[in-house]
């Protein structure tokens, strides 16, 4: 096996430059269940063919991200331990329920012009026929400046460039290094609801205002807020996660595609409790205009663990 080291012998980890690659107008998500005779190396080592999972391919930026469990089957010694696959549904006490709908393996594809994020995504379909089926496939896109389908700026609360990867990426010194855990959830939105409420309403909906999403106190929208309830602290520390989220959907029906990054997923899994009101009572005041369709987590490997497995693949063949 062929391994990059750094200058005092350790082994070198790249992240995925897809999970980075911003500015991009038009995504394909894409998940695929295994075939039930299918073994799972091939499907990674198909995955890693797609293009070598370096940098950018014709103008596309690929995430590929496994189910954990059946990562840490593929790869025990790179896979972070206690992660775990969104296998049940998230019901809050007043029975507000976030559908777990996890597949085996994510992919997506993203790129300025979506010509070539169609043939990319038709590529990979293609390259696991037979060794995975497509399940669901959702055409993500930029709305006028990074604002989603509420009106509202989206990933206000993103770190900063510079800080994003501390916040995303398990450190180099633990298994799974320089991999995240990736939350994909599919929210509709209903928009006649929302539009109905007038914008200081919606404001104190999320917790911003809607031209320069300028945070609001809590003393102006209440504990129900979007923002406070998305906001998780540890130790009186704020922990943050990596979103990049799309709009997605047709003028009858459309929503958000929620896309968060972590390199803890009890960050992320907090997240959801709270706003589903199961720590405390206090729903998200957002969720009563969205709703998640779906809902599942995936280990992103950091490129060297995937180029690795291929390496073993060519030399046990």
């Amino acid at each position: 096996m062929n391994t990059l080291l750094s200058g005092d012998g350790s082994s070198v980890r790249t992240p995925q430059s897809g999970i980075f690659a911003l500015g991009t107008s038009s995504v394909s998500y894409l998940e695929f269940d295994l075939q039930p005779e299918a073994e799972p190396r091939v499907a990674a080592q198909l995955l890693a063919d797609l293009r070598g999972p370096g940098g950018t391919t014709g103008g596309v930026n690929l995430v590929i991200g496994f189910r954990p469990e059946l990562w840490r089957t593929i790869a025990p010694g790179e896979s972070p331990g206690g992660i775990a696959g969104f296998n049940q549904d998230l019901v809050g006490q007043d029975g507000y329920t976030m559908p777990a709908t996890q597949h085996d393996i994510y992919m997506s594809a993203s790129g300025h012009a979506y010509d070539t994020v169609f043939d990319m995504a038709r590529d990979a379909i293609a390259q696991l026929e037979g060794t995975a089926r497509l399940v669901h496939e959702t055409r993500g896109w930029t709305y006028k400046d990074s604002r989603d389908l509420t009106g509202f700026i989206d990933g206000t609360k993103n770190p900063p460039w510079t800080l994003a990867p501390s916040w995303a990426l398990i450190p180099e010194d633990q298994p799974g290094a320089m991999g995240t855990v990736l939350l994909l959830q599919k929210w509709v939105h209903d928009a006649r609801a929302w539009e109905a409420l007038p914008v200081i309403n919606q404001e104190r909906v999320i917790g911003r205002t809607k031209l320069e999403s300028v945070e609001l106190s809590e003393d102006v929208t209440g504990p129900t807020s979007h923002v406070a309830r998305t906001t998780v602290q540890v130790n009186g520390m704020e922990h943050k996660i990596f979103r990049r989220n799309t709009p997605y959907g047709r003028v009858e029906e459309h929503g958000t595609m929620f896309v968060g990054y972590s390199k803890e997923q009890s960050l992320l899994q907090t997240m959801l409790e709270r706003m589903a009101g199961i720590p405390d009572g206090i729903r998200d005041a957002l969720t009563y205009f969205t709703k998640p369709l779906t809902g599942a987590y995936y280990f992103v490997p950091a490129i060297e663990a995937i180029a690795a497995y291929e390496t073993v693949q060519e030399e046990e063949n």
